[in-house]
C-alpha cells in the first residue's frame, strides 16, 4: 500500500490490481481507460460552476497576476467590457477541473498537452460555466502499455455562449487485466 499524498490516507498500489477499485463503481475511480474513449464521442459533464468574485480573486491572487481588468472595478467600468472579467486561465483550469471525473479520474498517467487555446467571449462574476468533452484522437504509445488520447473542450456560459475551447491531450492508463480468485 502507498500512501496517498493529497488526503495522507493509505492506498492501494497500481500494482495491486485485487484491491484496485475499477473505473465507474462506487466509491472507485471514474475516469475512463484508453479503451473506453471513443473517437467522436461528445462527453456532457454533469457538474457544473457559478465563478464568484471571490473565485477570480484568489486565482489571481496564487498566480501573483495583478491586471487590473481582472481585479480593479474602477478600471475595468471604462474597457471595452464594462466590468471585471474573469482570469482566461483559471476558466480554463476550470473548466479541466470539471471534465477530471467523466474522463481522467484515477486512469490518467498525464497531461501532456493543451493547444489551440481561445476565449471568443468573456466570463464575468456571477457566470456559470459547463462544459463538453469531444474525443477526437486517440493512439496506443509505440510500446502498446499505453494510450494517448486528445479530447476538444468547449466551456459555455449559462447563455450558451463558447467562452473558452481547448484541445487536451492526455496519457491514459490501459485496462489492466485483473486476476480472478482461486480457491
Amino acid at each position: 500500500m502507498g500512501r496517498d499524498t493529497t488526503s495522507g490516507y493509505l492506498c492501494p498500489s497500481r500494482s495491486d490490481a485485487a484491491f484496485l477499485p475499477l473505473a465507474g463503481f462506487p466509491g472507485g475511480m471514474t475516469g475512463r481507460y484508453f479503451e473506453e474513449f471513443e473517437v467522436g464521442e461528445t462527453i456532457e459533464h454533469d457538474k457544473r460552476r457559478t465563478i464568484s468574485e471571490r473565485d477570480n480573486q484568489a486565482f489571481c491572487d496564487m498566480t501573483m497576476n495583478p491586471q487590473p481588468l481582472h481585479l480593479d472595478a474602477e478600471f475595468a467600468e471604462d474597457t471595452q467590457f464594462g466590468e471585471r472579467v474573469v482570469n482566461g486561465l483559471y476558466t480554463m483550469s476550470l473548466a479541466v477541473g470539471l471534465t477530471i471525473p467523466e474522463t481522467t479520474d484515477g486512469t490518467i498517467v498525464a497531461n501532456l498537452s493543451y493547444d489551440d487555446v481561445e476565449h471568443p467571449n468573456p466570463v464575468f462574476h456571477g457566470d456559470t460555466i459547463e462544459v463538453r468533452s469531444t474525443v477526437t484522437d486517440k493512439r496506443e504509445t509505440s510500446d502498446g502499455e499505453r494510450g494517448v488520447v486528445t479530447m476538444h473542450v468547449e466551456v459555455h456560459n449559462q447563455h450558451d455562449d463558447l467562452v473558452c475551447s481547448f484541445d487536451r491531450t492526455v496519457l491514459s492508463l490501459k485496462r489492466e487485466e485483473i486476476p480472478e480468485e482461486t480457491s
